[in-house]
């Protein structure tokens, strides 16, 4: 795992974040549109709420798209958090490099996005806690 550093807008966000959900978040990404927060296993749902009315007060207050994803031990699991809600992904490691099979060609294409804007996002998000070379989609 690498040593993540945060300024003071993570610690806000993750200080608040706590409060709401009564859940503590390990690490805050923050993106243009989208904040993920990092939670360790098993508390996905609690700081999720009941019908995500957590999310949606999060998401009113930052107004930006809040992801809540669980911090997995095994890197395929976790990447699979983090393409959530994307499914039917199988996800497997061969050497360094991670592999995606989607199920269909409309999967795949959100996975990648546009000039693989979010494959990048992904593998960057993912290289915060584990270290491989390159996530590939097949």
């Amino acid at each position: 795992m690498v040593r993540i550093k945060f300024n003071l807008e993570h610690i806000k966000f993750i200080s608040l974040f706590g409060k709401i959900t009564r859940v503590p978040a390990q690490d805050c990404i923050i993106d243009e549109k989208t904040i993920i927060f990092i939670v360790k296993q098993g508390n996905g749902s609690k700081a999720i709420g009941k019908a995500g009315i957590n999310t949606k007060k999060l998401e009113k207050i930052f107004s930006k798209r809040i992801q809540i994803t669980e911090l997995r031990e095994d890197l395929p699991s976790f990447i699979g958090n983090l393409c959530y809600p994307l499914k039917n992904l199988k996800i497997s490691r061969e050497e360094e490099d991670i592999i995606i099979i989607g199920p269909d060609t409309k999967t795949k294409g959100l996975l990648i996005g546009r000039n693989s804007q979010n494959l990048k996002k992904l593998e960057e998000n993912a290289k915060r806690y584990f270290k491989f070379n390159k996530i590939k989609v097949k």
